[in-house]
C-alpha cells in the first residue's frame, strides 16, 4: 500500500458522518486513481466509480447521470454510498453542477458521500474556491518519492535519481529509449495538451512548450525572466512567462522557487530558481543514458540537486511548509525550507565547484536559521535525506 498516509486520511473521512466533498488533486500518475480504488475495495460502503477521461467530450449531464446512479445505491443501503468521479476538470462547469447536486442531497438528508479527482491541481483549486467554498476538503498528492519507488519496485538510489518517480514507467527502464518516449509522449505531452492547453486559455502555446523545455534544462539554476526573454524564440513578456510557469507548476511539471528574503514583495519580484518536479522530465529528453550519466560528475550532480529539490517541494506541497532558495552576490544556499518562524538552510554537495560554506555562513549571520544541513559528501547521506520526512528536521 503506497501513499499510505493519504489513504488513512481518506479512509477516516469517508467513514465519518457526511460532512464534506473529498477532493484529491495531483499531477498525472501520482496514484490518485489507485488510491480510491484501494479505498473502494476496503470499505463496506457501496462505491460508484466513473471517469471523465474519455475520447468523447462529456458535459455536465454526464455528472448528473453518474450522480443519479449513486443516489440509487445510497437509498438502497442503510450506510449510504460514495460517488467517485475521476478527471473531473475535463468537464466544463463541473463545479456548479456538483454544488447543485450536493446541496440537494444535503437538503434531503441523503447519505451520499463524494470523492472527486483531478490531474490539474491549479484548475481544481480554482473550481473549488469559485463555487464549492465551505463544501470540500482537499487531499493533495504529489509525485512518488524514493521510499515509494524503492518499496514498490526495488529501485536503488541511483535508479530513482535518474528515472524519477513515475510508477507506470517503472517496467520500461530496461529499454531506455522506450522509457524516454513514454515519458515524453504519454506524460509530458498529455499534461501539456490535455491538462493545460485544453483547459486554460493560452495565447501562445508554443511559448509555453519552449518555457518548459528551457526550464527543464535549467533545473536547479536561477534564471532571470529577462534572460529567458532573450533565449525564447517567441519571447512574449515577463508577466506571461511567470503565468505560464505557474501553470506548469500546477500541473506538477516545472516550478520556479522564489528567493528567500524578509520581504514578500521582494520574493515575488525575484528571479526564479527552476526546478523539475520529477527527474524523469529531465533525463527523458537528455542524450545521456543512465550509465553515461553516472560517469558525468557535473550532470549527475545536477540530477542529485534536482532530486532533492523535487523531494522537498513535493513533500511540502499542500502543507504549511514552503520552499525557497537564497542568494546574495556570489553566495548561495540551494534550498530554504520554512514553517512558521523556523528556517532550515539546505546545501547539496553534488560535485559543484563553489564553496558551499560561504553561503551557509552568510545566511547564518543574516537570518540565524534553525538548522543548517549539508547533504551529500561530508554531510547527510543522500539516501538518508530522501528517506526522512521533512518534519523530522524541525524537531
Amino acid at each position: 500500500m503506497f501513499k499510505r498516509k493519504h489513504f488513512n486520511t481518506l479512509y477516516s473521512r469517508v467513514n465519518e458522518k457526511r460532512k464534506f466533498i473529498q477532493v484529491i488533486g495531483g499531477p498525472r500518475q501520482c496514484g490518485k486513481t489507485t488510491l480510491v480504488r484501494q479505498l473502494a475495495s476496503e470499505i463496506e460502503i457501496k462505491a460508484h466509480f466513473a471517469s471523465a477521461d474519455s475520447p468523447i467530450l462529456l458535459d455536465t449531464s454526464w455528472i448528473e447521470q453518474q450522480w443519479e446512479t449513486a443516489r440509487v445505491a445510497a437509498k438502497k443501503n442503510s450506510e449510504g454510498a460514495i460517488i467517485i468521479l475521476d478527471e473531473i476538470q475535463k468537464i466544463n462547469g463541473w463545479q456548479e453542477v456538483i454544488k447543485k447536486l450536493w446541496d440537494e442531497d444535503t437538503a434531503s438528508g441523503l447519505n451520499l458521500k463524494a470523492i472527486i479527482l483531478g490531474s490539474s491541481p491549479l484548475l481544481i483549486q480554482r473550481g473549488l474556491t469559485e463555487s464549492l467554498a465551505g463544501r470540500f476538503e482537499l487531499i493533495p498528492l504529489s509525485h512518488w518519492n524514493f521510499s515509494e519507488m524503492r518499496d514498490a519496485f526495488g529501485w536503488n538510489l541511483n535508479q530513482y535519481i535518474y528515472f524519477g518517480g513515475y510508477p507506470g514507467a517503472s517496467e520500461l527502464i530496461t529499454d531506455e529509449e522506450r522509457w524516454s518516449r513514454y515519458i515524453q509522449d504519454s506524460l509530458v505531452e498529455t499534461s501539456v495538451s490535455r491538462d493545460i492547453l485544453l483547459l486554460t486559455r493560452i495565447d501562445k502555446p508554443a511559448l509555453l512548450r519552449q518555457l518548459f523545455r528551457l526550464g527543464i534544462n535549467y533545473s536547479g539554476q536561477i534564471v532571470s525572466y529577462q534572460k529567458l526573454v532573450g533565449q525564447l524564440q517567441d519571447a512574449g513578456n515577463t508577466t506571461t512567462l511567470a503565468h505560464y510557469l505557474k501553470l506548469l507548476s500546477g500541473a506538477g511539471m516545472l516550478t520556479g522557487l522564489e528567493k528567500y528574503s524578509g520581504s514578500q514583495v521582494r520574493r515575488r519580484a525575484s528571479s526564479p530558481k527552476f526546478l523539475a518536479l520529477n527527474n524523469a522530465l529531465i533525463t527523458a529528453q537528455s542524450e545521456l543514458t543512465f550509465d553515461q550519466s553516472l560517469l558525468s560528475k557535473d550532470y549527475w550532480g545536477r540530477l542529485v540537486e534536482s532530486a532533492i529539490g523535487a523531494y522537498l517541494f513535493n513533500e511540502s506541497y499542500g502543507t504549511k511548509y514552503s520552499l525557497m532558495y537564497w542568494r546574495e552576490g556570489a553566495k548561495e544556499v540551494d534550498y530554504i525550507l520554512q514553517i512558521g518562524s523556523k528556517n532550515i538552510a539546505i546545501e547539496v554537495k553534488s560535485g559543484k565547484a563553489r564553496d558551499s560554506l560561504r553561503g551557509f555562513d552568510s545566511f547564518n549571520r543574516k537570518y540565524n536559521p534553525y538548522k543548517k544541513l549539508l547533504v551529500g559528501e561530508g554531510g547527510i547521506e543522500i539516501e538518508d535525506f530522501l528517506l526522512t520526512p521533512i518534519s523530522e528536521w524541525f524537531r
